[in-house]
């Protein structure tokens, strides 16, 4: 895949374009986006993505789109576990609803510019380091492990980083708008929003530690894992409000993003031994009978499961509450009688 300076150039500026759009038609003014106008921009910028990796399959051939519908589905997936977790911030620090879309907009920030550091190193590893993939794999089948058994419930106004940046900065105890900081009495405070944009920051660290290794896993093309990265992050603003009640439904969102992980991670062992080099595996040769699973399975393997994740979870929330409707009429006729 042939990427110029120039396209890169090109494509970096109309990110950060989108970005700066996004900044001051939506989120410049506080408020609360309806489901209406949530829905209108989450269709496009999902239905732009798609477009581009049509775009991509065209000019640069289809295992190169094939690779960017794969990475673009996995890092979605892993955006809206993202989600799930800012809801969880959200609320334990109590951000009032007209001001979350610009701790969000702050958040997806920081994290596109952390995954593009990621990116960066991950390319480099990958040029020039061919046992790179053993460390990928490795530290995916460990993250898929974690992410099989994470119950989301930490508190994120309790944490380590938050409780030290409470002790070194005189914080109010009320929001005052949108601001970070205030003046009171002459002398100058910062907000619980500095907290939460702290407590963000982390949690995107965190996140893209997870997304780079397993987008690698699918491709070895920087300009393909950054767009695929960019696309994921663009709307996700609008789909946090779009989908806020369904995230809470998604309770098997957690073990299909582990099957995914592991699945990644196996193909990428199954990588570095195909193209091993390592003196103490196989005497430094190719391992040949490990297999190189196509693109194409890649792409329907991660479709399946997140299909699979999301019917299985509205299925349980579903029972669940009947159940909850049965013992609770149960209750009521047992209190008549």
């Amino acid at each position: 895949m042939q990427i110029t300076p120039l396209i890169w150039l090109i494509t970096i500026a109309v990110t950060i374009a989108f970005f700066v759009f996004e900044f001051f038609v939506h989120v410049r003014k506080p408020h609360e986006p309806t489901i209406a106008e949530s829905a209108r921009w989450s269709v496009f910028y999902i239905s732009l993505a798609l477009l581009f990796g049509v775009g991509i399959g065209m000019v640069s051939g289809w295992n190169f789109g094939g690779e960017y519908f794969a990475g673009y589905l996995t890092e979605k997936a892993l955006s809206i576990d993202n989600l799930f977790v800012f809801l969880i911030v959200m609320t334990g620090f109590a951000v009032p609803k007209a001001f979350q879309q610009k701790v969000l907009m702050i958040g997806i920030i920081i994290a596109l510019i952390m995954r593009g550091a990621f990116i960066a190193v991950g390319a480099t590893l990958i040029e020039n380091v061919s046992w790179i993939f053993y460390i990928f794999g490795a530290l995916l089948l460990v993250l898929a492990y974690r992410q099989a058994f994470s119950d989301h419930e930490s508190d994120p106004a309790n944490g380590k980083i938050v409780k030290f940046a409470r002790r070194v900065l005189p914080i109010t105890d009320d929001y005052h708008g949108d601001k970070i900081a205030v003046k009171i009495d002459g002398k100058r405070f910062f907000t619980p929003m500095l907290l939460t944009i702290v407590a963000i920051g982390f949690i995107d660290l965190v996140f893209a530690v997870d997304s780079i290794p397993a987008i690698y896993g699918l491709t070895n093309e920087a300009y393909i894992v950054f767009t695929a990265n960019a696309f994921a992050l663009m709307g996700l603003r609008q789909l946090y409000f779009l989908i806020g009640g369904l995230l809470e439904r998604l309770v098997y969102l957690a073990q299909g993003l582990a099957v995914i992980l592991a699945f990644i991670g196996v193909k990428l062992v199954f990588h570095a031994l195909h193209v091993n080099e390592l003196p103490f595996i196989n005497g430094g040769q190719h391992v040949e009978w490990a297999p190189e699973i196509p693109i194409w399975f890649s792409l329907v393997f991660i479709g399946l499961t997140i299909a699979v994740a999301t019917v299985l979870s509205l299925r349980k929330t579903r029972g669940d509450a009947r159940r909850d409707e049965v013992e609770v009429a149960e209750d009521a006729k047992e209190g008549r009688l």
